[in-house]
């Protein structure tokens, strides 16, 4: 595709990825936020960047992060000051118009997270028909975020070689290019071993997961996790407030609080940098928690 539109859309994937160093999945999510802007502000249109003003970033972002969440429209305006300040680098924009996006308020400690009772996480997993190969890779991918609190990225960028099965141990591939090796319990062991065994076909890539339908091939998007999470509520009839892969992090979060485990604890296990991260968590603490803190179940496939 030799488009203007293409052609500015590598080169901004290149500036993200040799400048910025950003992973795969942030990068095409960025471009996609990108695209959807380009796209509708010039709408068959020559792009002519230079026209883009101030007021069409505002309104766009205004019409559409009314139904998104807060995490989502924090994104996307995230991608269009990065974009907007790279045009402005490159010299195809004369003002720097990074500081015409308007900026998405995150009362961080103001909403209780989402999350699943630990029977209602059962139900989901149960849900899965593991007599299928759709069924069985799904169940996988749900364990994963239910066990170990991935996040939909993680999942996404997994690897074959990031499982060390005579070390039962797992390879993270986190945010901000940072790597975390975990214990990986016995059942997300055999659920993986099973789908590997039975359901992955030989493809070229690396990734542990990919579609099951022709063309095979891993996941465009780590988007397609939350989609496979939405599914497997609506089949364990189950109709949380939030819905995507980040629920189940919660859920595991809250999961272990209410069973004793320390904010730190927790920090520990969901792999957060910043002490402050956890802090949303104490908010769940209704009931009065228990002093003895349960450990972590390590688990490893053998």
């Amino acid at each position: 595709d030799r488009s203007p539109l293409a052609h500015i859309l590598n080169r901004y994937e290149t500036h993200l990825r040799t400048e910025r160093g950003l992973v795969a999945h942030t990068i095409l999510e960025y471009q996609s936020f990108v695209r959807k802007f380009l796209l509708k502000r010039f709408r068959g249109q020559p792009l002519l960047l230079k026209a883009v003003k101030a007021s069409d970033i505002s309104d766009f972002v205004l019409r559409h992060t009314g139904g998104m969440s807060v995490k989502s429209a924090q994104l996307m305006t995230t991608a269009f000051r990065s974009f907007f300040r790279f045009l402005f680098h490159k010299g195809e924009l004369q003002t720097d118009l990074a500081g015409s996006v308007p900026t998405v308020a995150n009362w961080r400690l103001s909403t209780v997270p989402k999350y699943l009772t630990p029977q209602e996480v059962e139900r989901v997993l149960k849900a899965c028909d593991r007599r299928t190969a759709v069924g069985r890779r799904d169940y996988a991918i749900l364990l994963l975020l239910a066990r170990l609190g991935l996040r939909a990225g993680e999942v996404f960028g997994l690897q074959l070689e990031d499982i060390n099965w005579r070390a039962g141990e797992i390879l993270i591939r986190g945010k901000g290019m940072l790597h975390d090796r975990m214990p990986l319990p016995a059942d997300v062991g055999e659920a993986l071993a099973s789908y590997l065994r039975q359901d992955r076909p030989a493809c070229p890539t690396r990734r542990v997961f990919v579609c099951t339908r022709a063309p095979r091939r891993s996941f465009v998007r780590s988007c397609t996790v939350s989609t496979i999470v939405r599914r497997a509520l609506v089949r364990a009839g189950l109709d949380p407030p939030a819905k995507g892969a980040h629920l189940f992090r919660h859920s595991l979060a809250t999961s272990l609080l209410r069973s004793g485990a320390t904010i730190e604890e927790i920090g520990e296990v969901l792999r957060h940098r910043d002490p402050s991260t956890t802090e949303i968590y104490a908010k769940v603490d209704f009931d009065g928690l228990r002093s003895l803190a349960h450990p972590w179940p390590i688990g490893g496939a053998q």
